[in-house]
């Protein structure tokens, strides 16, 4: 069920950033430079940046046509507390009229206000790791305890209703997950597992592009560069689904 969890973290990602780098790039061949709309989001050290990085195109939408409509940060603090919520709580209802995308949106507001009311929620407006190719150990364990959290919250988003997710949740954290699990398709979850550390170690090497493989290869000879892009072709074609799958974020 953890696995499951952390599947679903990066199966939503791959599903909206994908879609999202395919509007874009459809947008250029057009003429049209549309801004990304991801930005390595499960490198984020804290909440804050994760949603500077997430959705950027909705949460800047939030932020110009709510949060500083109703006085932003720039009123009294129990109006900033309010203008918090209001903006997750409708971020969450803008997902769709079900408690589960509200309870999504106040855990959000519940991860992000100690960050304001602390004056930290502009702490990290860099990339992490600037200038070193490996973090550091205290912003390793930053980046996953916000993954942590960010999954933790996306199970409510996934659940079918409030009960389904405390009900997942309550089979997490029960006695047997000191059990080592029994995996009927281990080696199907083997497979993933390695395409998503395949994944994560390419966004890390192009974490400073605005696109993880803008840069990489440039450098490298000719035939090096072309089976690079052959190797990605040829593991999407390995990997894809054979039968027509609708984007995640569609039914949004």
């Amino acid at each position: 069920l953890l696995l499951g969890a952390v599947f679903f973290a990066f199966q939503i990602y791959g599903d909206f950033s994908g879609y999202s780098d395919i509007a874009i790039g459809t947008a250029r061949l057009f003429g049209f430079n549309l801004r990304r709309n991801f930005a390595f989001p499960y490198f984020s050290r804290d909440i804050a940046e994760f949603w500077r990085r997430w959705h950027i195109s909705l949460s800047s939408w939030f932020r110009d046509y709510l949060y500083i409509p109703l006085g932003g940060s720039r009123v009294k603090k129990w109006l900033r507390i309010r203008n918090i919520w209001i903006v997750f709580l409708v971020s969450g209802f803008w997902h769709g009229a079900n408690w589960t995308f509200i309870v999504w949106g106040g855990l959000h507001a519940l991860y992000y206000l100690p960050l304001m009311l602390g004056k930290r929620n502009r702490h990290y407006l860099d990339t992490v790791a600037q200038d070193r190719q490996l973090p550091t150990v205290r912003e390793l364990s930053q980046m996953l305890i916000t993954f942590l959290l960010v999954t933790l919250a996306w199970v409510f988003f996934r659940a079918e209703n409030i009960h389904h997710a405390f009900a997942y949740l309550g089979e997490i954290f029960s006695p047997s997950f000191m059990n080592v699990p029994d995996f009927p398709e281990g080696r199907l979850a083997l497979v993933t597992v390695g395409l998503l550390v395949f994944f994560l170690i390419v966004e890390w090497i192009g974490r400073t592009q605005e696109y993880a493989i803008a840069a990489i290869g440039n450098q490298w000879p000719k035939w090096l560069r072309w089976s690079w892009y052959y190797l990605l072709i040829f593991i999407i074609g390995m990997f894809m689904q054979t039968e027509e799958t609708p984007f995640i974020y569609f039914q949004f």
